[in-house]
């Protein structure tokens, strides 16, 4: 990377070419993405991130995993960091790492409130309903929900508690 890179320049092109993703040949798009991150330093987090984002955008969840987990290391921060987190724990869920999946969100559950609050619950979710879990996973979804509702809220939000703590015999599985 030069002295006269224009980050601003970099993320508006970074931007641009996201928004062609689909319209153009899967591997294409790696490929042109590769080349974006190409031009920060090697082992840039940002890089690493936006290229493990493609892969997984692609289903290529394998590729991706290892990406996730060297950007996060690598001190990615804010926005970045935190889809990272939420993005890693959904292709481990995919990856069938459902109990790694569950610890990462719950984690990310606990860090400041950001826009995507709803997306670490909702994720959770699916995490907790492929990890038996699915009274749990209900609960945590439907207490996010109720503070989106018109009406209800109090109501719903009482339902979702309740269906955190009241297991039934049909979560627990076969073997009780």
């Amino acid at each position: 990377m030069s002295d006269s890179f224009d980050r601003d320049d970099w993320e508006q092109r970074l931007a641009l070419h996201w928004a062609d993703f689909g319209q153009m040949d899967g591997q294409a798009f790696v490929d042109v993405l590769d080349t974006l991150a190409a031009e920060l330093p090697e082992g840039d987090p940002i890089g690493l991130f936006e290229r493990a984002s493609a892969q997984d955008s692609l289903g290529k969840e394998a590729n991706a995993e290892p990406l996730y987990r060297q950007a996060l290391a690598g001190g990615l921060f804010g926005i970045r960091r935190r889809r990272a987190t939420i993005q890693l724990a959904s292709t481990l869920r995919n990856l069938g790492k459902v109990d790694e999946s569950i610890v990462l969100l719950e984690a990310e559950r606990l860090m400041p409130s950001d826009e995507l609050d709803d997306a670490v619950v909702a994720f959770l979710a699916l995490s907790l309903v492929d990890g038996g879990r699915a009274r749990e996973a209900a609960g945590i979804a439907l207490g996010r929900l109720a503070r989106h509702l018109p009406r209800y809220n109090r109501s719903l939000k009482t339902y979702a508690e309740a269906l955190m703590v009241e297991p039934r015999a049909t979560d627990r599985g076969p073997d009780g």
